[in-house]
Parts: structure tokens; C-alpha cells; sequence
């Protein structure tokens, strides 16, 4: 049943609610710019997480050491109810891991366990090696694959196309029989750098083993077998399951005046995997949601909804933190305006998506509609989409339950080529990027925390 006129009249005029004047906050945001750009406090922040802390996995001592870190951080730069709201996460170990190339050419491969991988036997495992380029590829083997490790060389195709065979790849290597699944690197490029991430078994299959190798390797034993060659491979993984770890997501607040019940919602994820820096996945993420309020504060802007700053825990592999929040603030996810989320990397905003799920087209229209009422205010950070479309994993939940999610989307033209490897470290990072992103994250919280605007 299609909403009636009238319900669509009322559902327009909440959406396009009473906003300050375009004029007043291009001029906020030229404030916002100028001191983003005069302190680099995000790009100095990002700097002692990457280069103090390191990677942040879900159970870590370093996870727990960003967590006291940032809470420091929010409290020094003036914001309220600073505070962290435990967590309990899985607690996934890497171990020593190696891959030797047998036959037909021996030598050893660099190889990343995939988060929530059971580790070999004692003494590892050695077996014949079969490689596919598809599901349906493997399906076609039938016995083939049996006792064999499968290698998954799928090229990528966008992450979403192609991260499948991370997730699901051993759950449908251990169907077919196989003692181990070993997936080409989910990314466009490779400088012998794997690519970890999370992966799920299959209740009804046997777990087994299963790590990410590079592109160089998964297409070298392409070449290999399309020659006819005998593929032989010895595999050692540790990798185990603990029980689970005490965590915490970390929530501050600049309270509103007016309406302080009303909720503008700024995040990114503390956590990252185990390699690198997690300066990309999701460091940058982090600190210029944590900039975006210190600009507001340090500047004296007010708000008259509450703007409230919340990092993440658990995101990389259990998204436990989002869900804790989802169900622990459930009576107020009726005054939660929206939730941002900025997860992809640290390069210049380009556009904020608006994801709504429970929402009808008729109304989707219509918010999208009062979403590029902000479009004056971000002028001066350049083209910036104001469209619909995804959010992000942590406020899925949220999402889900009918809160309107906010993707924040960056140009992550090489986000993909580092995340989830050694290779997302500090050194990648632009310093202006940073500062600029500060500031329009700011531009648009305080835009929509300003005005009355509701998109649902």
C-alpha cells in the first residue's frame, strides 16, 4: 500500500525541517578549514596510534592500550561523558605460519591466516595442490579435490564481488574434500603482500586451514598447472580461538542545547587485523571522527542536538561492538537523527550516502531530497555526492532496526591496494587529506545537529 498525499506532505516538511542559513554555514565551515589546517591534530593523533600502538586486533593488549589512548584524547579536547562501554570479543590468535612450494619449483611463499582459521597438525600439513578460478570450477572437480589444498585464483573485481571467496572459500574447499583452502589476495594490486580478513566456516563441513597468498603466487600456480606440472605444497599454520576478551567501544559527547535527546552520531573503528598499522582500516577513520569534535569544541560552535563521537570495537571480525551498542542504547535508537560512519581509508571525502532500510522509495526520495539541502555547506570541500546507498558495517545494526545510516565515502583510489596487509602503515597517509576530512565531517554534523531536519 502506497502512503497516502497527506502522509507524504508531513513526511516532506519533517524532512525538511528548519536548518541554518547556507551562507552562515559555508562561513562555519571556512572556521572549520582554517584551524583543521593550522593544527593537523588528526594527522598527529594518527601518527601515535600507528606508530606507538600498532595493529589493534579484538582481544590485543594493543587494542586495549587505543582504547585508554582515545579516551585520554576525547577528554583532553573538552568533550562530555567520555567513557567506555564494554565488550566482550573473540580472541583470535595468528601463530607461526609457513607455505614451501614443493614441486615443481621449490621455494617458500608469504602467506596471511585468515581471521578465525584453525591452525595445521603438529608438523603441518603437505598435499597436493589444485587451483580454481570459481565456485563452479571447483564443483566441477568432484573427487578431484579431495585431499588436496585448494587454491582460489579468483582476479578482483571489486571488493564485494570478489571477498566471497575469503569468507566462504574453505567452507566450500571442505565440501569437496579438500585439507586446506588458500585464497589469491582480495585487491587490485600485490607487491608480494597477502591480504588477511575475516573468514566463516560451515557447521555441516569440517574446519580446515585457510590463508590468504599473494597474487604473484596464486598465478604462478595457475601457470603452473595449465602446464600440466605436479603442484606439491607443505602448509604450517598456529592459528587457534581463545575464549573471549574483555573490550570496549569508547563514547564521547558534545551535548546539545536545544535538543539534547536528539543524537548526531560520528564513528570509525578502533580496531584493525593484526598487520600493519591499521592506519587505513580503519586508524584515519577514527581520528578525524575524534577531530571533527575537537574542531567543534576548540572553535566554540554549540549545537542544538547532541553530537556524539563512538569508535568501534570488533569490527574486523565479529562487528560485536556495533551490536553491543545496537541492543545497550535500544530505547533511544528512535532519537539517534543519524548514524556516520567513515571506513575506507584516509584519502579526501567524496561523497555521504544515505542508507535507509525500512524506508519506502516514496520516502527514500524525499529525505534524499532534504539530504542535498547540505550541499551549499560543503562547497568548499569540492564536489561532494549527497546520495543513497550504503553506511557502514558497525551502524548496520542500527541501520537495521530502522536508524538512518550515513556512509561517509572517500576517493579510496588505493585504499584497496594496502588494507588488511603489512603494507597499510602511516607513510600513506597525506597530512592535508586528513585535515580536510576533519573538517567536512565536521561541516555536515553540525549542519544536521543545527537544524531539524530528520530523515525519517
Amino acid at each position: 500500500m502506497f502512503p497516502s498525499r497527506r502522509l507524504l506532505l508531513c513526511l516532506a516538511a519533517a524532512c525538511l525541517g528548519a536548518q541554518p542559513a547556507p551562507e552562515a554555514l559555508r562561513e562555519t565551515a571556512g572556521r572549520l578549514q582554517k584551524e583543521a589546517f593550522r593544527t593537523h591534530g588528526a594527522y598527529q593523533d594518527l601518527a601515535w596510534l600507528c606508530d606507538r600502538v600498532g595493529p589493534r586486533l579484538s582481544g590485543s593488549p594493543q587494542l586495549d592500550q587505543a582504547i585508554a589512548w582515545a579516551q585520554a584524547r576525547l577528554q583532553a579536547a573538552g568533550l562530555t561523558n567520555v567513557h567506555a562501554e564494554p565488550v566482550m570479543v573473540p580472541h583470535w590468535v595468528r601463530g607461526h605460519e609457513a607455505a614451501e612450494l614443493l614441486l615443481p619449483t621449490p621455494h617458500r611463499l608469504n602467506i596471511l591466516g585468515l581471521g578465525g582459521s584453525v591452525g595445521t597438525p603438529e608438523g603441518g600439513l603437505t598435499a597436493d595442490v589444485v587451483v580454481v578460478g570459481s565456485f563452479d570450477e571447483l564443483d566441477r572437480l568432484g573427487a578431484a579435490a579431495k585431499g588436496r589444498i585448494v587454491v582460489y585464483d579468483v582476479p578482483f573485481k571489486g571488493y564485494g564481488h570478489t571477498v566471497v571467496y575469503r569468507h566462504d572459500g574453505a567452507a566450500r574447499a571442505a565440501k569437496a574434500g579438500a585439507v586446506a583452502a588458500l585464497v589469491r589476495s582480495v585487491g587490485p594490486v600485490s607487491l608480494d603482500t597477502p591480504h588477511t580478513g575475516v573468514m566463516e566456516y560451515d557447521p555441516a563441513a569440517p574446519k580446515i586451514p585457510t590463508a590468504a597468498i599473494t597474487i604473484e603466487a596464486a598465478t604462478q600456480m595457475r601457470r603452473m598447472q595449465d602446464r600440466g606440472e605436479r603442484i606439491r605444497m607443505k602448509l604450517e599454520m598456529g592459528a587457534q580461538t581463545l575464549p573471549d576478551a574483555p573490550s570496549a567501544n569508547v563514547v564521547a559527547e558534545l551535548r546539545g542545547t536545544e535538543k539534547p535527546e536528539e543524537v548526531v552520531i560520528l564513528s570509525g573503528h578502533l580496531d584493525s587485523w593484526d598487520v600493519g598499522q591499521g592506519a587505513q582500516d580503519d586508524g584515519a577513520g577514527t581520528v578525524i571522527a575524534m577531530e571533527a569534535a575537537r574542531l567543534l569544541k576548540t572553535l566554540g560552535l554549540t549545537t542544538r542536538r547532541t553530537i556524539r563521537v563512538v569508535l568501534w570495537t570488533n569490527e574486523e571480525n565479529g562487528l560485536r561492538g556495533g551490536k553491543a551498542y545496537c541492543e545497550a542504547h535500544r530505547a533511544e535508537l528512535g532519537n539517534i537523527v543519524a548514524a556516520l560512519e567513515t571506513d575506507s581509508g584516509s584519502e579526501r571525502i567524496k561523497a555521504f550516502s544515505l542508507d535507509l532500510r525500512k524506508a519506502a522509495p516514496e520516502a527514500k526520495a524525499t529525505a534524499l531530497g532534504a539530504l542535498k539541502t547540505f550541499g551549499p555547506a560543503l562547497a568548499p570541500f569540492g564536489t561532494v555526492d549527497l546520495r543513497l546507498g550504503g553506511s557502514g558495517a558497525d551502524v548496520s545494526p542500527m541501520v537495521a532496526e530502522g536508524v538512518p545510516g550515513i556512509g561517509v565515502g572517500h576517493a579510496a583510489t588505493h585504499y584497496f591496494d594496502v588494507h588488511h596487509t603489512h603494507a597499510d602503515t602511516f607513510d600513506k597517509v597525506e597530512k592535508d587529506d586528513l585535515a580536510h576530512n576533519a573538517a567536512a565531517l565536521a561541516t555536515f554534523a553540525y549542519a544536521l545537529a543545527q537544524s531539524d531536519l530528520r530523515f525519517q
